[in-house]
């Protein structure tokens, strides 16, 4: 463990835990550096098919940005580098080449919650509660809660949840959207193990070309990157690709065949 971040990785499945339980999985600027690092580490790591994001112990997932780190920014600072460097990590992990999936051990409040909109698929234990309490304080989601939730759960659900500060139970996130599955707590951990596994499974290729797909549908990653990138693949994978990059090497005029 590293900075309040725990990596594990098991075969073709990896485990990203907040291990901060008695600040109830508060992020820190050191913790976003780890969480930045490990993404890059998992997106580089071919064996790996499937990511699960947690927290540590029974009572929160993760209550957000952790208040003593930035109340005492000065605004152009909190411009500077609080806010653009949480966007960039969780881009970062939004994009990841390999499904994510989040297991909510309990609270995910403000960017707890912006960070579990991070995943492809969410989990929630039975005494979950959600919510965007941020006006509160005086201040607005910084992390994707106005822009990525919204995508991931809709604008309605996220214009409640901001404007009102409601917290909501794991089952009525359910229904709203925000979260995919409930299961009995102490038991989140395991679920997304499960399904992880169920995951790695299938064609990692194709699976993560599909959600690199769905990823540019929502707006998550470009569109032109992404026709791009997979174009690439297409054409680098043919024989008259390969026998194109031969051609360059030596130096020579290259013989097309149309396949």
């Amino acid at each position: 463990m590293a900075d309040g971040v725990r990596l594990e990785i098991d075969g073709a499945v990896a485990v990203v835990t907040l291990d901060r339980p008695e600040k109830l999985g508060a992020l820190t600027p050191a913790m976003l550096a780890e969480l930045e690092r490990i993404a890059d580490r998992i997106d580089q790591d071919r064996a790996v098919r499937v990511a699960v994001l947690t927290g540590q112990g029974p009572k929160a997932f993760c209550v957000g940005a952790d208040i003593g780190c930035w109340s005492a920014l000065e605004p152009l600072d909190m411009w500077r580098r609080w806010v653009r460097d949480g966007h960039r990590v969780f881009d970062r992990l939004a994009r990841l080449r390999q499904p994510l999936i989040a297991a909510l051990n309990g609270v995910a409040l403000g960017g707890g919650l912006e960070l579990a909109a991070t995943a492809d698929l969410r989990i929630a234990e039975a005494h979950a509660r959600l919510g965007l309490p941020e006006c509160g304080i005086a201040t607005v989601p910084g992390w994707g809660g106005t822009q990525r939730l919204a995508r991931r759960a809709g604008s309605q659900t996220v214009r409640r949840l901001v404007l009102t500060g409601d917290l909501v139970t794991a089952d009525e996130a359910l229904g709203l959207g925000l979260v995919d599955r409930v299961c009995p707590t102490g038991e989140g951990l395991a679920e997304a193990l499960a399904l992880a596994h169920r995951i790695a499974a299938r064609a990692p290729i194709a699976t993560q070309l599909a959600k690199q797909l769905v990823n540019a549908a929502e707006g998550e990653e470009s569109r032109d990157a992404t026709l791009e990138a997979i174009a690439g693949a297409l054409a680098g994978s043919t024989a008259d690709g390969r026998e194109g990059i031969a051609a360059f090497r030596d130096r020579r005029t290259p013989h097309f065949q149309d396949q």
